[in-house]
């Protein structure tokens, strides 16, 4: 396929003017301290698998509202405490079979792979945490629900549980609470970008070709799915855009990036149907951090870099994490 969006000149300056809500920090201020405030106990439980050589365990832990939501944990078998790499999934995907993602514990990482509320049922092998919240009128999927307020939108109660990710996996005795990442691909790029911005002690950020960035431009632009759930429910509600990109703008990667200040390793692909590069460079461009690096993928479509990137980051990482 061909390019999808402008010159890669053009895109390593393409730093857009993006609405920022004036309550934006005081509404995800708001939205932490009620989550935190719900309570909840994180249990972790021996998984069934046969995987020996490495100990894998099933994560339960209060999420949005002290929802419990679910999570992989995978280490090696040695004293801790360890590095961290809590790894967020893309659309519609699960968490999974226990044993699935093996590469960041045989590196000497513990990993966390957190289940994503609602979905798991578009490809993979399945998710386990249901929403628990229903939705006014919306497009089939997840990018509409509750997109006439931000304070009933879908990713409000998904972003929260990533932030509380962070907060147990602080609390278990065989973590290095000071050396804490994430990361993802596609959406769990852009729920890495958001945790970032609330969690502002990490010690890396990872983002592989994140989704959720710059919504007007996406919406309006990107040819594939899930944008366009958006375009479709705006066709319709032909009267709603101004209440839609509203809402939209609490959860745009650009405004999150703005916040983050911790090492950041992004990367994006130029033959990208599913997420603009564009949108991609919009979020990387506005990054507060200092230590800032992008990955260019320029013969690729949403599947990125793959296992060259997860090369590069681990590399990357282990950089940032020596004495």
């Amino acid at each position: 396929m061909p390019l999808t969006d402008l010159p890669l000149e053009q895109l390593r300056e393409y730093r857009p003017e993006v609405a920022e809500p004036v309550d934006f920090d005081s509404f995800w201020q708001q939205t932490v301290d009620e989550a935190r405030a719900a309570g909840g106990e994180a249990t972790l439980v021996p998984a069934r698998t046969p995987i020996r050589e490495l100990i894998v365990e099933d994560l339960t832990f209060p999420g949005f509202g002290g929802e419990p939501v679910k999570a992989w944990v995978t280490r090696p078998h040695v004293a801790g405490p360890l590095p961290v790499v809590i790894e967020y999934n893309g659309y519609n995907g699960g968490r999974g079979v226990a044993g699935e993602k093996l590469q960041w514990a045989a590196a000497g990482f513990v990993h966390v792979f957190m289940d994503t509320r609602g979905q798991g049922s578009g490809w993979g092998t399945g998710g386990d945490t249901p929403d628990p919240h229903g939705s006014a009128a919306s497009v089939p999927g997840f990018m509409t629900r509750g997109i006439s307020d931000p304070m009933d939108y879908y990713y409000r109660r998904l972003f929260t549980d990533g932030v509380r990710l962070v907060d147990a996996v602080r609390l278990m005795p065989f973590v290095d609470a000071t050396r804490i990442a994430v990361s993802g691909a596609s959406q769990g790029g852009g729920i890495a970008l958001a945790v970032a911005a609330l969690v502002p002690d990490l010690v890396a950020v990872m983002p592989d070709v994140p989704f959720l960035c710059h919504f007007r431009r996406s919406v309006q632009l990107t040819p594939d799915q899930p944008f366009q759930e958006i375009t479709r429910y705006l066709a319709v509600h032909r009267d709603q855009d101004e209440r839609v990109f509203h809402t939209l703008s609490y959860f745009d990667g650009v405004n999150f990036a703005r916040r983050i200040t911790a090492p950041t390793l992004f990367s994006v692909a130029l033959m990208d149907g599913i997420v603009l590069p564009s949108s991609v460079f919009a979020a990387f461009n506005h990054l507060a951090a200092e230590e800032r690096e992008i990955t260019v993928y320029e013969y690729n479509g949403h599947e990125g870099g793959q296992t060259h990137q997860w090369v590069r980051q681990a590399e990357w990482l282990a950089s940032r994490l020596a004495p």
